[in-house]
């Protein structure tokens, strides 16, 4: 009998290990692995909000409902949706960065970490700090254990977050969930009711009190970012050189299928490189 109880218990030490580190003061962003609990992020590259150019709304609501949090005042969940490389990820860092030094911290999680939020968020419940869960590039099916367990505690379920906690999700999709085409159509559904079915899959992005979208850039936006990060970057580029610098970064914008701050971000750190190879500045 006591052997059979070991063997349950190690099996649910296996399922449930306990984590031994919580986030504390010492480290500002923190990474939650379901299998090993927390880990520090000692290295995280945080943007200044300076360096997101084209996003002034999206900076100017994220920053305020980010003081509000941090203030002890209400302040709602947040979700940023839009286009891949356009800035999305970047801005949760740079809140970080802006924030950092009046208490705010990041815990970074994934899909299979969203399975355990309730056990992630019980020790930040103790801690002075302010905490965003942040998750990154969301998407789930609607059957996902991650999607039922984010929903229920968004709507106040299995306890709901503490007051110190607000969780801020990047995602390509603005519903967070597949939406099959047949929903927009008139023919023949397999669904009695469609439009429930319709509800259904959208009711977990509803529970962001904030949606923040983000669009590909116009053709001048993405040059005003290309040569912002090359002065960042201090390679200086002579009036005469820059119309076929801009020829150049739109052709490798061309190349990699989208005109974003990312990819603008990439051009100007090659051409800086090749530059600095080349001994010229």
């Amino acid at each position: 009998m006591k052997h059979a109880i070991k063997r349950i218990a190690a099996a649910l030490e296996r399922a449930f290990p306990q984590f031994a580190d919580t986030p504390s003061g010492q480290y500002r962003a923190w990474a939650f692995d379901p299998d090993h609990g927390f880990r520090p992020i000692e290295r995280m590259q945080l943007p200044s909000l300076d360096d997101l150019l084209h996003l002034e709304r999206q900076k100017d609501v994220a920053e305020r409902n980010t003081r509000q949090f941090v203030n002890r005042l209400p302040a709602n969940h947040m979700l940023l949706w839009g286009a891949r490389g356009t800035g999305k990820s970047s801005l949760v860092r740079a809140l970080l960065r802006h924030f950092g030094d009046t208490g705010l911290r990041l815990v970074e999680v994934d899909n299979r970490g969203l399975n355990r939020l309730p056990e992630l968020v019980e020790p930040l419940a103790k801690r002075p700090e302010r905490f965003v869960i942040f998750a990154d590039d969301l998407a789930f099916d609607a059957d996902d254990a991650g999607y039922r367990a984010l929903k229920a505690l968004l709507d106040g379920r299995l306890g709901g977050l503490p007051e110190n906690v607000l969780l801020y999700a990047t995602s390509n999709r603005r519903h967070l969930v597949p939406e099959p085409r047949h929903e927009n159509d008139a023919g023949p559904d397999p669904e009695l009711h469609p439009q429930e079915a319709s509800e259904e899959r959208i009711s977990l992005s509803e529970r962001f009190g904030l949606w923040l979208a983000f669009h590909p850039l116009s053709q001048d936006q993405y040059l005003d970012i290309v040569w912002h990060h090359l002065a960042r970057l201090e390679a200086v580029v002579p009036d005469h050189e820059r119309e076929q610098l801009a020829i150049e970064a739109a052709r490798f914008a061309t190349l990699r299928g989208s005109r974003s701050a990312r990819v603008a971000s990439q051009f100007a750190a090659d051409h800086a490189g090749h530059r600095g190879l080349s001994g010229t500045r």
